[in-house]
């Protein structure tokens, strides 16, 4: 995400309010935009002014169908993109991008022959709709899927124009196509009218990245590779999306609020309301941390790695370390700023905001508890993305499997303690997850140094154990050496 961070940074070059928020607009886009479609689908296909010339039952099915499928795209999206994200930045590094298109198609076709037992058991038996109404979710469900997996390609682009284009102009066709086409041809009528826009989005978008990267496909490209040797990214990634999901299925099978469909889907609209509204107060920081936060730590980074490499004195080595520390303090700083004022405006703001867009107030409890929960869930995942620059994988994967954890067990321990405590178990799974990260994180900057040299140095991995005794290459090598 760097990569696009720093091309956005060029529009504030003329130090006007104008580039400034074209800059933030586009960062914004560019890193929440699937969420903000989803967002669009569930509030903005039919607002709430328009509800009343529209079938209760037609627009119910249009909105669980798309909360059903963004979950189950992201869930099982999450090991395909989360490694091929680290195979395209290793290629971006190596100045090789040739092996781009094939793993674009490569990745697609995975993520596709995953999805199909999946739609096959879930649209096509266990639900009860229509058949138009099935082959329609089917295509939802694969469309937003192959969105999520090209969004791993449009910030390798740089092309922030592109990236906005696409989702505006998708967006809006998405909503015009759901209203305009409804009652054409049955209850699937919305909801091919807004794929259509979905439609729009994907192909814009693997049509910029195939003209970006204008090379022929070739039979091996060494993803399988990655796959094996970057695991815990796999493993990892599902357990985070899993965790934001966890909270609402567990929400829909033990609360008894719950309310089930005729087509056996199952859903709780005021939680479900509430936690998607609440989400929404994290797209300020996720712009912020794009065009920010990441590019200033990408800097600091990249000069103390390259000094390493060049074998630079201690001293520098140690000015790039504080340098780093510092980067990472003040925009921690800057960020609990801008983000608890957002996260504070909106808690005492909520019951206008309930008012504006007809929510149930029942929900205000739940929604400010998703809003601080959401503040402590961005921070976490940015502490998790500045681990994951330094390559460490499998303390990314626990934390994230706590999340998990713990987001399902609390979630199901307030349904039981009753209504008043609904949405503690998000609240109370962010907030463990964000001390773990910030422990984690805060341990490994302070042995940075230890770690660049020691623990990821490949020439001091051990080889073998003789009497209890780790030997490795290097002190082999230093004891046969005169």
């Amino acid at each position: 995400m760097a990569g696009i961070g720093f091309t956005l940074k060029r529009l504030t070059a003329k130090d006007n309010l104008i580039g400034i928020v074209r800059a933030y607009t586009h960062a914004t886009i560019a890193s929440a935009g699937p969420w903000l479609v989803m967002v669009l689908a569930l509030g903005g296909v039919y607002p709430p002014v328009f509800e009343s010339y529209v079938a209760v039952s037609e627009l119910t099915n249009f909105r669980i169908i798309v909360v059903y499928n963004f979950g189950f795209s992201l869930i099982w999206a999450s090991p395909v993109y989360m490694v091929v994200t680290r195979y395209l930045a290793d290629c971006i590094h190596r100045k090789d991008v040739t092996h781009t298109p094939t793993v674009l198609m490569a990745s697609l076709g995975l993520l596709f022959v995953l999805l199909v037992p999946l739609a096959i058991f879930f649209y096509g038996f266990y639900v009860e709709l229509s058949l138009s109404l099935r082959l329609s979710a089917i295509a939802n469900l694969f469309l937003i899927t192959m969105i999520w997996c090209l969004g791993i390609y449009m910030t390798a682009l740089k092309d922030y124009k592109a990236v906005s284009r696409a989702f505006i102009i998708g967006a809006a066709l998405a909503i015009v196509c759901a209203q305009t086409m409804h009652g054409w041809f049955g209850e699937a009528s919305t909801l091919t009218g807004f794929n259509i826009g979905l439609t729009f989005i994907a192909f814009y978008l693997a049509g910029r990245i195939l003209a970006e990267y204008p090379y022929r496909l070739v039979p091996r490209t060494g993803l399988k590779k990655y796959y094996r040797r970057y695991w815990e990214l796999a493993v990892g990634g599902v357990f985070y999306n899993a965790a934001i999901w966890a909270d609402k299925c567990v929400m829909w099978v033990f609360a008894p609020e719950a309310i089930t469909l005729p087509s056996r889907m199952t859903y709780y609209p005021d939680y479900d309301s509430a936690m998607f509204f609440a989400y929404l107060t994290i797209v300020p920081a996720m712009a912020i941390f794009l065009f920010s936060i990441e590019t200033n730590f990408f800097l600091r980074y990249q000069r103390f790695y390259y000094d390493i490499i060049e074998h630079k004195t201690l001293a520098t080595i140690r000015v790039n370390h504080r340098a780093i520390i510092d980067t990472l303090v003040n925009s921690a700083r800057n960020f609990f700023v801008v983000q608890g004022v957002i996260t504070l405006v909106v808690i005492l703001t909520a019951a206008q905001i309930f008012e504006l867009f007809r929510l149930h107030y029942l929900a205000i409890g739940i929604f400010r508890l998703g809003v601080l929960g959401s503040f402590f869930h961005v921070l976490a995942l940015f502490e998790m993305i500045i681990l994951s620059y330094f390559d460490c994988r499998r303390t990314v994967m626990r934390i994230q499997g706590v999340f998990l954890l713990t987001t399902v067990v609390f979630t199901y321990f307030t349904v039981d303690m009753g209504f008043r405590y609904y949405g503690y178990g998000y609240f109370l799974a962010s907030l463990v997850t964000f001390i773990l990260a910030s422990l984690a994180l805060f341990d490994h900057i302070q042995k940075l140094p230890y770690h660049a040299f020691i623990t990821n140095n490949n020439s001091l991995k051990p080889v073998f154990q003789k009497d209890g005794i780790t030997v490795s290459v290097s002190s082999v090598r230093a004891v046969a050496e005169p």
